[in-house]
Formats: C-alpha cells, structure tokens, sequence
C-alpha cells in the first residue's frame, strides 16, 4: 500500500461511477433452448424432480417451472441471440442505464429490448437482461 495513495485515483473513480448504477441481482430466469422440446423437458424434470407446465401469454412460449426461487424456461431452439445457448437473466431496475454500463464494462448488447436484452460479456459469454422494478 502506498502512503501517498498515488494510483489510487482511477479506482477511486471507477467506485464512484459504479456506485451511481445499482448492481445487476441474481439471476431469476434460466432458459434453456431445445431441439427435442419432450426429451429436454424430460430431462430437466427427472434431473431437478420439478414439472414444466406451458407458459402463460405473458411469459412467452414454451414451458416453465421453479426451482429454489428461479424461474426455469425451456422453449424451442431458434436461430435469434438468445435461442442458441442455455442463458442467465438477470433482473435489473433500469434496463437502458444497465445496457450502457455493459457497454461501459467492455461487454456488447447484441439485441436490445423494452422489456429485455440479450448482452455479451467481456469475454463474449451470452447473458440476458430483463426490467424488472
């Protein structure tokens, strides 16, 4: 540790900045798409002894459980961002300031939305992100 603190100043800035948007909270929704809708659907229930039902209207299509507090989606596998890989959601407040700081932080949005957004991250990883007040 320094005793003049010099170099401290970019962490000092970036604390600040950081502290001005609300850290994204834990995933609430993981999706999973599927070439065989009845055998994936198959799978995840044996494997996590839940029940997939069909989606509501508002929920999208496919099907949806719950598994220790997360929302578990499956659906057919598509050709779009968010229907090649299984994916995190991730709750945030304000999903416009949310989708700069990824851009801030290196990552890219790869489809935005009103009410959701298919991000990367720094490293490429796929993730979602959804407004959730």
């Amino acid at each position: 540790m320094r005793a003049s603190g010099r170099g401290s100043c970019g962490s000092c800035r970036r604390s600040a900045r950081s502290a001005s948007v609300r850290p994204v909270r834990p995933p609430f929704l993981l999706e999973f798409p599927a070439d065989d809708d009845a055998r994936a659907r198959r799978f995840w229930e044996e494997l996590l002894g839940t029940s997939f039902a069909p989606r509501k209207p508002d929920q999208g299509q496919g099907w949806q459980a719950e598994q220790a507090g997360v929302a578990l989606g499956l659906h057919e596998r598509g050709h779009g961002p968010g229907d090649r890989v299984a994916l995190p959601y991730f709750p945030v407040p304000d999903l416009t300031a949310a989708l700069e700081r990824v851009r801030e932080l290196g990552g890219d949005v790869v489809h935005p939305g009103e009410r959701w957004a298919i991000c990367r991250d720094s490293e490429g990883t796929p993730f979602g992100l959804a407004h959730a007040p």
